[in-house]
């Protein structure tokens, strides 16, 4: 076994040694240092979403679709007007062929009964379109499937 180096004792050239960290402030302010208690003060802007919306009004049912959404967004699901029956938005990740109900916990997700304007979900595949399943027993619904 080879034996250990002796290395010369880490010196700094002055009584003391500058803090280096990420800190933030403005002008005329102390500085803040970055930590979990003070993160960066950032926000992620994205532009307005290019992704179609899926909108029109019907009084019949009908199965509305494809709606393709961008990823990483969330998709906003707006019912109006005055009308009875469900409502409830499908994903498909095979053009359209199997089109399945969104589930929560095993349990419904995304089924209307009445007027409403929601955050649904956030998309992460590529291949994911959604479409809209109304089953209309009277009046004229209005939809919008959107990002």
């Amino acid at each position: 076994m080879p034996s250990p180096i002796s290395l010369p004792p880490i010196a700094a050239p002055a009584r003391f040694v500058p803090a280096q960290a990420l800190a933030f402030g403005q002008p005329g302010e102390a500085a803040v240092a970055v930590d979990r208690f003070n993160p960066l003060p950032i926000v992620i802007s994205m532009g307005a979403s290019t992704a179609t919306a899926m909108a029109g009004s019907v009084n019949a049912s009908t199965l509305a679709g494809p709606f393709q959404p961008e990823l990483r967004r969330p998709i906003w699901i707006t019912l109006s007007g005055e009308w009875m029956g469900s409502v409830r938005l499908l994903r498909s990740t095979d053009g359209g062929a199997t089109r399945l109900p969104l589930t929560i916990g095993g349990g419904p997700w995304a089924e209307f009964i009445a007027n409403a304007n929601e955050a649904v979900g956030e998309e992460s595949d590529a291949a994911a379109t959604y479409y809209l399943d109304m089953q209309l027993t009277s009046g004229t619904l209005s939809y919008r499937v959107a990002q």
